[in-house]
């Protein structure tokens, strides 16, 4: 099985987005979550990561420089009985409240569908890690551009590889209009603590353009976490 480099892979792309890694840790205890933003815009970059008592949420570093919170503020991580929820917008309310209304992350999602910022319509991303370790992720975007047709992408794995995850994000790389990113998440290596696997990935983060980054793993018997933020503006 061969594991792709994930600071290889992001040192090559200038843009990939917003970007989800789920998998375990390389001694098989603990779950991993990953979630980064980036920005190319002011209003896009104006922001941080603040931990709230069940997650994170997007706060304007400069709330004079905030000119539209519609798509940039919001819950990136919701945690609850033992389940943590990553996306990439609002959808990670959508799927909590309908799974505490026993209600799928599968059914949650087909609620929704990429955000309405045209000419990109920027897919949305959501991952789901569940108390035995297990995760799943998706990926909401129009049909090659055409955002008249909304696919709708599910990925489920319910036995994860010690030192594995998988990594998707909302680009294929930079462009006018930017290109939604293609195929299955990419298989990629976890390695060392969450202080170290964390800051890989952000100092792999083209400079001009990454803006925060939150890192968890939790163990598997006896949910323990661990967390992580870094900030560009704080």
């Amino acid at each position: 099985m061969k594991l792709l480099d994930i600071v290889s892979d992001l040192k090559t792309n200038s843009y990939p987005g917003r970007g989800i890694v789920l998998g375990r840790s390389g001694d098989g205890k603990r779950a991993v979550l990953i979630y980064f933003i980036m920005g190319r815009s002011v209003n896009s970059r104006n922001r941080i990561f603040v931990e709230t008592g069940d997650g994170i949420r997007t706060e304007a570093f400069d709330p004079a420089k905030l000119t539209d919170p519609s798509l940039v503020i919001y819950h990136p991580v919701r945690v609850y009985d033992g389940h943590a929820i990553v996306t990439n917008g609002d959808q990670t309310e959508t799927i909590r409240d309908n799974m505490l209304a026993e209600n799928s992350f599968h059914t949650s999602l087909l609620k929704r569908e990429f955000e309405p910022d045209a000419p990109n319509y920027t897919p949305r991303i959501s991952g789901l890690v569940q108390p035995d370790g297990s995760y799943k992720l998706s990926i909401l975007k129009t049909l090659d551009g055409d955002p008249s047709c909304c696919c709708r992408y599910f990925y489920e794995y319910d036995k994860p590889i010690a030192g594995a995850g998988h990594f998707i994000h909302t680009y294929k790389c930079d462009g006018e209009p930017i290109p939604s990113f293609e195929g299955e998440p990419k298989l990629v290596a976890i390695e060392g603590t969450l202080v170290e696997y964390a800051n890989s990935i952000w100092n792999a983060l083209n400079a001009d353009n990454k803006v925060s980054l939150f890192g968890m793993t939790k163990d598997i018997k006896t949910d323990e976490t661990e967390r992580i933020i870094i900030n560009k503006y704080r």
